[in-house]
């Protein structure tokens, strides 16, 4: 072992840049400490030591958190679930190894191996999350190379599973979505590349068993569901049914998000469930340019990103993807009963659900969910639509995101709305953009009266009425639906929570959905966001009630804790 001492130690060798466009940061991803900061850091870890040829971490495994070379020398290779292995770069002394996942103690996506004797400080995840939190300026600099590290993982598909389907089955594009929008790695490989028919003929998959996913450690999933695929990639945290939580949340939307945050950093204990991605319908969105404080616009995806790992630097715990099945409230504390199993037991519970989107009645329509019609628009729908003619459907500002977005990939976009124009339901920024681009047509009074399929899937969309030109269908193979959304209460009916006619969470004292009571007809269980009815339906006003409702738990908890020491006394 190693005192950490102001030593000689070997220059840090820069391996080349493997990281496309993150090459130029790579003094960012790699920064090296010097030898005061790292006694610094010593008070949060231990020095332990490795032979060459053993593994300080190891891909698919958990990971034991964050290592900072004292001496010697680590080869970082990403190694996928067929064997194949790849160099990504080799680190030295006073460098730290560790990417995002690290903070909640999440599985390795690369491997480390000592290629000579190496001491390292190891800081274990719940150190790791103390340390950035104390250390300010150190830990900022550390936060901004875990995250660029996951990254150019990310644009590497390096640690993460191989699909293998048809570029354009449903299932294919769903779990490319799904783990797209969690930050996770991946790769895929079409079913007609002779790679993808060796593997189809390797592992004897039928045509049913497509996608074919191959797991980091080899395992190999047969169609699976998104919480299959989370199980095998260990994103799913153990759920510990004997912690009493203080704060459960219910959705990572912005509002979820921001109570996470929130709480988390005013010590309470939080844990956040939600059965897709962090970000909920903003997270879809291309990019959001009237949030405060970003000037030049922000992708819902990176947003939510960013309030992710806040909320697990100050020590949330996240579950995705787990849907909740019902919350009973009869019970103190309260308890969410999840539909994998198990439940969650906490003192308080924020509604934070959200909407799902609305499906037009529309006959056949189900026919055609991931074959051509979809209802948000994210890298993988635009790569599809690349260069083709597509009809969009919806008047909002999702809609509007997605026109603009969705413009700069394909040759043309045909817009159907009902009213005569977007003033009345979008922002003017949006409205503006969408009247500049050459190769958008906005049809006013226009509705779908008819969707047509061929033996690849939709064909053609057809009109209830005939436009002023005569046109009655669009030959096109995509259709984006922005029609709207439902509240996302249904799991609320067994608790007896008061909801509106249309579903939404009353909140406020006797049910007059005051904004300055984020209270439920139910003690102890609020609700923020586009779940609760009166909502502004904003990103800035999820994020605020995020915040409100922190201060209104931690009223609710003191009042709890004060009776329950009169009852004793």
């Amino acid at each position: 072992m190693v005192e950490i001492q102001e030593a000689q130690g070997q220059e840090t060798v820069v391996a080349d840049a493997p990281f496309s466009s993150l090459a130029t940061r790579e003094h960012q991803m790699f920064p090296e400490l010097t030898w005061e900061e790292i006694k610094r850091l010593s008070k949060f870890g231990e020095v332990h030591h490795w032979e060459p040829g053993e593994l300080l971490f190891e891909t698919g495994r958990i990971g034991p958190g964050m290592f900072v070379t004292l001496t010697g020398r680590v080869k970082l290779y990403q190694r996928d679930g067929l064997g194949r292995e790849r160099l990504v770069s080799e680190r030295g002394p006073k460098q730290f190894l560790a990417e995002v996942g690290q903070l909640s103690g999440r599985v390795c996506l690369v491997t480390g191996m000592a290629t000579e004797p190496v001491d390292a400080l190891l800081i274990p995840p719940i150190k790791l999350r103390a340390l950035i939190v104390a250390e300010a300026e150190l830990g900022e600099r550390i936060m901004r190379a875990l995250i660029l590290r996951r990254v150019s993982l990310i644009e590497k598909g390096a640690g993460g599973p191989i699909l293998v389907g048809k570029s354009n089955d449903a299932r294919l594009i769903s779990l490319q979505g799904f783990l797209a929008r969690n930050g996770h790695p991946h790769s895929v490989i079409d079913e007609t590349d002779d790679e993808a028919l060796s593997l189809i003929e390797q592992f004897s998959a039928r045509p049913e068993d497509l996608p074919l996913v191959i797991c980091p450690d080899g395992t190999v999933l047969r169609h699976p569901s998104d919480p299959q695929l989370a199980t095998c990639l260990g994103m799913l945290p153990p759920l510990d049914a004997s912690l009493i939580y203080d704060v459960a949340i219910v959705g990572a939307g912005p509002a979820g998000l921001a109570t996470a945050v929130y709480a988390a950093s005013e010590g309470l204990s939080v844990i956040v469930l939600d059965s897709r991605a962090p970000g909920g319908q903003a997270g879809a969105s291309s990019r959001i340019e009237n949030y405060l404080g970003f000037p030049t616009g922000i992708s819902g995806q990176a947003l939510a990103g960013r309030a992710f790992v806040q909320a697990q630097k100050f020590g949330a715990h996240v579950a995705i993807p787990v849907r909740v099945k019902a919350l009973h409230c009869e019970e103190s504390p309260h308890r969410l009963e999840l539909k994998c199993g198990g439940s969650v037991k906490a003192r308080s519970i924020v509604i934070a659900s959200g909407a799902v989107y609305r499906r037009p009645a529309i006959e056949g329509l189900e026919r055609f969910d991931g074959k051509g019609v979809y209802y948000w628009a994210s890298p993988v729908e635009a790569r599809l639509c690349k260069r083709e003619e597509i009809v969009l459907v919806g008047g909002g500002n999702s809609a509007g995101q997605a026109i603009v977005y969705l413009a700069t990939h394909a040759a043309k976009v045909h817009v159907l709305i009902r009213r005569s124009g977007f003033e009345a339901t979008m922002s003017r920024y949006l409205i503006d953009r969408i009247r500049s681009l050459p190769n958008v047509i906005v049809h006013p009074h226009s509705e779908i009266g008819d969707l047509e399929a061929d033996d690849s899937g939709l064909s053609s969309v057809v009109l209830k009425r005939p436009l002023e030109d005569g046109t009655d269908r669009f030959d096109t193979r995509h259709l984006f639906l922005f029609t709207g959304a439902d509240p996302n209460t249904d799991w609320l009916r067994t608790c007896g929570v008061e909801l509106d006619p249309n579903g939404f969470v009353m909140t406020g004292a006797r049910g007059l959905n005051a904004t300055c009571d984020l209270g439920t007809s139910v003690d102890g269980v609020f609700a923020i966001g586009d779940a609760r009815a009166g909502s502004t339906k904003r990103v800035a006003a999820a994020v605020g009630e995020g915040a409100a409702v922190v201060s209104q738990i931690h009223q609710m908890l003191a009042v709890s804790e004060g009776e329950a020491v009169a009852l004793g006394a």
